[in-house]
């Protein structure tokens, strides 16, 4: 006991240190998008592939340098680096017509698009985790606040056991046995309250918040949840939205650009050159029968590639073996969202027949506790049988509430399947807002 109530105390204090936060489902969805730490990094990622759009034009971007060629020059005036000495110089070049490069800038805008889709794919992974412990936290809070509506019907058996036992009507073990299912309920909310703080720790952190906050769950209607009508629409729907393939699919047509840009290796390419330089008469007129000072090219420059070694076969080759592995991970995401999204549609149905049986269970205990209590006040039963059958009542309650949770999460799974889950919150209201 001294060991539990030490525990509690450092949970307390623990708790003490961080902040609590109180958020309906739809809010908990709201924050996780914007502040988890994955999506974050997903979004990180997504620039840097906006940014490598930029890049690949590059090429096809007007650049121009400015600068002196300025020299000494003794004798003939030689070029320096193909130009001539000169005061001033500036020069400019870009690319007019350049298939690879132009294969390369295609295929960067596909892995942004793939990008994207890679935070629209962790942004629903992560709205399902903290989807999965708002439920996980939810329930066990309920399982506490049940457990803790049991101790005042557990108290009342023990005490009329213990009366039993001095009137001599029961025996010690009645009473050994009322003690032992009073200290069970006792140590089964101590471990409730501490998942509970373990869960709502994890939802905290999954929001984006320190480990030494909290995020309790407020009560929200699941029952507007709205799902796909079969199992066949389901599958097809989540075929159609997934963001995990749809990023693989884009990594594909990124990959399918790159082999043809490095097919495109023996095309000629086309490069406007312009150059301007500024000359010195010195040296120049004495070699020279013509002095011009000012001087520009313009024009463009034509390379046709002739042998072009063997790396663009060798890219061409490493890009067709990429494909192929991008092709076969497609077809095992797409067997893999098939399975999943049937498997948590058997499961949908599944909880909802164990929700039904539970409330017939929970519906046949009140009737129960109604008979013993008109029973009692007839004489004919006794407190215990009567305080039994709260507890009975409390325990069904509990199961139902738990079978609630469970078709909630089934629903949950399917909606992420579908890429869904963010539309259904929104549709979601809090407790408060129902009423």
């Amino acid at each position: 006991m001294f060991a539990q109530k030490f525990t509690l105390f450092l949970l307390i204090a623990g708790i003490a240190a961080g902040e609590t936060h109180s958020y309906t489902l739809q809010q908990v969805l709201e924050i996780a998008g914007r502040q988890n730490p994955d999506v974050a990094l997903a979004r990180l990622d997504e620039q840097r592939a906006e940014q490598g759009v930029r890049v690949a034009q590059d090429p096809f971007r007007p650049k121009v340098y400015g600068g002196s060629g300025l020299a000494y020059t003794y004798g003939y005036p030689n070029s320096i680096e193909g130009n001539a000495p000169s005061l001033f110089e500036v020069r400019t070049d870009m690319s007019l017509y350049n298939r690879p490069k132009s294969y390369q800038v295609a295929a960067a805008r596909e892995v942004a698009h793939g990008a994207e889709y890679g935070v629209q794919a962790k942004t629903d992974e992560v709205a399902y985790q903290a989807a999965d412990l708002f439920l996980t936290a939810s329930q066990m809070e309920h399982q506490s606040s049940t457990l803790s509506a049991q101790l005042p019907s557990l108290q009342k058996v023990a005490d009329a056991a213990a009366a039993g036992v001095k009137e001599g009507s029961q025996l010690p073990i009645d009473l050994k046995r009322a003690r032992v299912d009073l200290a069970m309920s006792q140590q089964q909310i101590e471990g409730a309250n501490l998942d509970a703080d373990y869960y709502e720790m994890m939802l905290a952190v999954v929001l984006g918040y320190p480990a030494t906050d909290r995020v309790k769950p407020l009560d929200s209607d699941f029952a507007s949840i709205v799902t796909p009508p079969t199992e066949e629409a389901a599958a097809d729907t989540a075929l159609r939205n997934n963001r995990e393939l749809r990023a693989i699919q884009s990594n594909v047509l990124a990959k399918t650009l790159d082999l043809r840009g490095f097919k495109a290796a023996r095309l000629p390419t086309i490069d406007l050159v312009a150059q301007y330089a500024l000359f010195a008469k010195y040296n120049y007129e004495q070699y020279f029968q013509k002095f011009q000072r000012n001087n520009f090219q313009l024009g463009a420059s034509v390379a046709i590639p002739i042998l072009i070694g063997s790396a663009s076969n060798g890219l061409a080759q490493q890009a067709n073996t990429d494909l192929e592995k991008l092709r076969i991970q497609m077809e095992q995401t797409r067997n893999r969202i098939l399975t999943e999204t049937r498997r948590s549609y058997d499961q949908w149905k599944k909880a909802e027949s164990i929700r039904d049986l539970a409330f017939m269970q929970l519906d046949l205990s009140r009737e129960q506790l109604s008979v013993l209590l008109a029973q009692n006040q007839e004489g004919r039963a006794t407190l215990k049988d009567v305080e039994q059958a709260r507890l009975d009542e409390s325990n069904r309650w509990m199961a139902w509430y738990d079978a609630q949770t469970q078709v909630a999460r089934a629903k949950f799974a399917i909606l992420r399947q579908t890429g869904n889950l963010l539309a259904a919150a929104r549709s979601i209201k809090g407790a408060a807002e129902s009423q």
